[in-house]
């Protein structure tokens, strides 16, 4: 089935489809990563986006169900773009194609387009909105449609993937329980939680607009702030809920909480011109002088200078580009990273994040 990709800005591109023959919206984005597709696509942080890979070859080794980083296994990205789509793949795990699968969720999926110059053309102009559709679909009719959609500025999209209701994951190993924490889900990856998990931290995963003072009447050791879509700016109950829990519990986030947080304490975030998506970012970690490579998913920052300000340390930094990649406040007992170290492309790099989050809470 012909299908075509339009941007905002009206290039389009003629391809192939692949996965449900669906009208697409959202914002298109490229990623990096080799490999890890499944993680992808399964990742709430991708709500309201469409994926470029820049692997010209996706989905050769299928898909299985133990690579799956939503709790509910939902496909979360509206669309999925690829130079080619494996038809036949070969992995011992795997139980489906990856255009099987895109299809079962109802995600549009193009491939037989030239992904590098779509990328390359990012690259220039900035992520934006755009459409994947059939190609019988009038052309004037989706440029209307993604003019209505708009732009990934001032979209709260965290009430669409966080849990209905609390539940708890217990704390693996044979040492028992080392902390407790409440961990506020705005579209968290389950890995993550098998982060904590694996280093004996029982997680109590609460509703992302749990008000701050049932939290603090669980009394957790600390509360922990996942990654999740959209703009941070936008989740004003999450950041007036992380307001009032600051200097009363120890505070740790990733990416999307890393933003939070900033906004708590005062700072402000912005959006990056292509945002930061894939497995091979370069990160200097300031306090010791060690770069990691890391695995990255956001398209807002926070300001370092409106940080500083604001009381911060910065922590880490990106080297790619300068951005803010981590920061702390001692007094507050609150720190976080923008990176995802559960992901550990390295493989191990940051791996060790967990261990001092642990430590800003041991500390206290």
């Amino acid at each position: 089935m012909e299908s075509i990709l339009m941007l905002a800005d009206g290039r389009t591109f003629v391809g192939r489809g692949f996965g449900a023959p669906e009208v697409a919206l959202g914002e298109v984005v490229f990623n990096t990563s080799m490999t890890g597709y499944q993680e992808i696509l399964t990742d709430p942080s991708y709500c309201g986006q469409m994926v470029c890979m820049t692997q010209p070859l996706i989905g050769n080794y299928g898909v299985n169900p133990e690579d799956v980083e939503d709790r509910s296994g939902r496909v979360w990205p509206v669309g999925f773009i690829v130079r080619e789509a494996a038809e036949r793949y070969s992995n011992h795990r795997a139980v489906n194609s990856l255009g099987a699968y895109l299809r079962e969720h109802g995600v549009a999926g193009i491939d037989e387009i030239d992904t590098r110059a779509l990328t390359r053309h990012l690259r220039d102009h900035g992520a934006m909105a755009a459409a994947i559709a059939p190609s019988e679909v009038p052309r004037n009719e989706l440029r209307a449609r993604i003019d209505a959609w708009g732009s990934m500025e001032g979209k709260e999209l965290v009430s669409r993937v966080s849990c209905e209701s609390a539940y708890t994951i217990p704390a693996e190993g044979e040492d028992g329980e080392r902390l407790r924490i409440c961990a506020y889900d705005f579209g968290a990856k389950q890995s993550i939680y098998r982060n904590w998990t694996r280093l004996g931290v029982t997680v109590e995963v609460l509703p992302a607009d749990l008000p701050a003072d049932e939290v603090l009447a669980r009394d957790p050791d600390a509360v922990f702030l996942s990654n999740g879509p959209g703009d941070p700016a936008a989740c004003t109950t999450a950041i007036a809920n992380v307001t009032a829990l600051l200097g009363k519990k120890p505070v740790l986030g990733i990416c999307l909480g890393h933003q939070l947080l900033g906004l708590a304490i005062g700072a402000k975030t912005y959006k990056l011109a292509f945002g930061h998506h894939g497995g091979n970012h370069p990160v200097k970690d300031l306090t010791t002088g060690r770069v990691e490579i890391t695995a990255q998913n956001h398209g807002f920052a926070v300001d370092e200078a409106s940080l500083l300000a604001a009381g911060a340390e910065i922590t880490h930094r990106n080297l790619n580009d300068g951005s803010v990649e981590g920061f702390a406040v001692p007094k507050l007992k609150a720190f976080a990273v923008q990176h995802h170290p559960e992901a550990a492309p390295g493989p191990h790099d940051g791996l060790h994040l967990f261990e001092r989050m642990i430590g800003v809470v041991e500390a206290t």
